[in-house]
């Protein structure tokens, strides 16, 4: 079992301009409670199966295997669309970090996340000038909230 350590947050749409061969990826959620999530993600032509437990801060327990893509879409096919996130993601380099943003479709178009993963949860991250306000403890940024059609959460990096 790993740890997890990433930061999110909202990013300006000024990210644009570094955003350049990014991957699709559609997830659904087969489980969601307040300890755990079970996600199934097809990302390109691959798929994965990941269980994550609670998020302490901007720590939690993850576990992720690639299965089958037969045994994946079949999975990803049992989640209503209804209820899953679709996004585009790109990897932008930054000084000595790598910077995953997500690029929301569908009903979240509009939505741009970044996430950057961390060795230890107080390591010190320079933050480029198209990050806006930190949204790692906010329940509506969760993604398994976001396809669940929560409440519609602000979409602009202020």
């Amino acid at each position: 079992m790993s740890i997890e350590i990433e930061r999110k947050f909202l990013a300006h749409p000024s990210v644009l301009e570094h955003c350049r061969n990014g991957v699709r990826i559609v997830q659904g959620y087969l489980h969601t409670d307040d300890e755990n999530t079970l996600r199934v993600r097809r990302m390109g032509e691959r798929y994965f199966v990941a269980w994550k437990g609670k998020r302490q801060g901007a720590v939690r327990q993850e576990i992720e295997r690639e299965v089958d893509a037969a045994l994946g879409a079949a999975m990803l096919d049992s989640v209503s669309p209804r209820h899953r996130v679709e996004k585009v993601r790109h990897r932008i380099a930054a000084g000595s970090f790598t910077w995953e943003v997500d690029l929301f479709a569908g009903s979240l178009a509009g939505l741009i996340l970044a996430e950057v993963e961390l060795t230890r949860e107080d390591e010190d991250v320079p933050l480029p000038s198209w990050i806006g306000r930190e949204v790692t403890t906010d329940e509506r940024y969760r993604n398994s909230r976001l396809a669940a059609g929560m409440r519609r959460p602000l979409l602009v990096a202020a």
